[in-house]
C-alpha cells in the first residue's frame, strides 16, 4: 500500500512528465511549421541539396526509387525543364500528431510560376506525413492536390482546372481527399442527418478524411 509520501511522489513525476510532453509537442509543432516554410524557401531558391535533405534518407521517390540523391535527381529534372522562376506561399496549416513522433498536416499553397511568355498562379493543399528521426523532425511524403494551375490573366472557369501552357489541360485533385465534397454537391438540401460530435483535438484531418486516401493523382 502506498504511503501519502509516495503517492505525491507519483503525482509529482505524472505531472512532470505530462508537462514534458505537452512542451515537446509545442516545439514539435513549431519545427514542423518551420519544415513546410523550408521546403518552400529551398524549392523557390532552387536548393536542391537543402530540398532533398528535409526528407529521410530512405525517401521513396517513385517508379522503384528511393533515397535523397533521388529525390534530388527528380526535383531538379522537374524545376530546371518546366519552370524558369516560382514562389510558393503557405497559407491555411493544420498539424496533426499520431504520436509523439508521427504526425499529419494539410497544408494550403499559393504558387506562382514563371513559364516562358505564361506566368502561371496555382492554388492547391498539400496532404503531408511528417516522421521524427533521431530528433528531427522531416516530411515522411508530400501529397501535392491541385485544385487550379492557369495563366494570370486566364480565370480558371470550368472543368479540367489545370492548365498548363503547350500542355492539354486535366483535372487536379484538391477535393478528392475529403469525401464531403461530393457528398455535399449530392444532396439538394441540408443534411438530415443528426449531427456528429466535434472531431478529436488530434483528429480533424481524419474525421474530414473518413479512411480516404488519393491515389494516382498527377504531381507534374
Amino acid at each position: 500500500m502506498e504511503s501519502g509520501l509516495e503517492s505525491s511522489l507519483k503525482q509529482s513525476g505524472d505531472m512532470q512528465a505530462d508537462i514534458l510532453a505537452r512542451l515537446d509537442r509545442i516545439e514539435s509543432r513549431d519545427e514542423i511549421r518551420q519544415l513546410i516554410s523550408k521546403y518552400s524557401l529551398a524549392l523557390d531558391m532552387r536548393d536542391m541539396d537543402a530540398m532533398a535533405n528535409l526528407f529521410p534518407e530512405d525517401v521513396k521517390v517513385g517508379d522503384g526509387r528511393s533515397g535523397r540523391r533521388e529525390l534530388r535527381n527528380w526535383l531538379d529534372d522537374t524545376m530546371r525543364n518546366q519552370f524558369d522562376g516560382t514562389s510558393h506561399h503557405v497559407g491555411s496549416t493544420i498539424i496533426e500528431f499520431v504520436d509523439a513522433n508521427n504526425a499529419i498536416g494539410i497544408v494550403y499553397s499559393k504558387n506562382e510560376h514563371e513559364c516562358g511568355a505564361e506566368w502561371v498562379i496555382m492554388q492547391m493543399m498539400y496532404y503531408d506525413r511528417y516522421e521524427r528521426i533521431d530528433g528531427r523532425w522531416y516530411f515522411r511524403r508530400r501529397q501535392p492536390l491541385y485544385w487550379y494551375a492557369t495563366d494570370l490573366n486566364k480565370p480558371p472557369v470550368g472543368a479540367r482546372k489545370m492548365r498548363w501552357p503547350g500542355r492539354e489541360p486535366y483535372q487536379g485533385s484538391f477535393h478528392e481527399l475529403f469525401p464531403s465534397w461530393k457528398e455535399f454537391w449530392a444532396r439538394s438540401g441540408p443534411s438530415e442527418e443528426a449531427l456528429p460530435a466535434p472531431a478529436p483535438l488530434e483528429g480533424f484531418i481524419e474525421a474530414m478524411r473518413k479512411g480516404n486516401n488519393v491515389r494516382g493523382n498527377r504531381v507534374r
